[in-house]
């Protein structure tokens, strides 16, 4: 049965090395490369995947310090708040972001793909085919 008090608890499966930060600029981030460092424990589990598919990389928001039910759209004060749950912002009751890259190569435990939005040093919590 579901129960607030039961914490669930996730572990890393690697780490996001890129160039990016909060003061890189959100298209820079979508159009460029980052590396995702595997645990080398994990690599056979990368049996399948090849260049130029499309993979689903959830991780950890783990700069995220808090949350707001409702938030502007962007962080634009100009358009009407919205609920957490019906936009992409990374302040969530639980920070976990997910986003859909494409593989450029596979070099033993390190894959490059490009379109990960989030930042160098950024928990990586699961892979999944999209």
């Amino acid at each position: 049965m579901w129960s607030k008090e039961k914490p669930v608890i996730f572990h890393p499966i690697g780490v996001i090395s890129n160039e990016f930060d909060e003061t890189s600029q959100k298209s820079q981030i979508k159009t460029g490369q980052s590396q995702i460092i595997l645990d080398t424990t994990l690599t056979h589990g990368l049996q399948g995947l090849e260049p130029g598919q499309s993979l689903m990389v959830l991780f950890h928001l783990n700069r995220v310090r808090d949350f707001e039910l409702l938030q502007h759209p962007r962080g634009d004060r100009e358009r009407p708040k919205s609920g957490v749950f019906s936009l992409r912002s990374p302040r969530r009751p639980n920070p976990i972001g997910v986003t859909v890259v494409e593989i450029i190569s596979i070099d033993e435990s390190m894959l490059t793909v490009r379109g990960l939005d989030a930042y160098d040093g950024t928990p990586v919590l699961d892979l999944k085919p999209a």
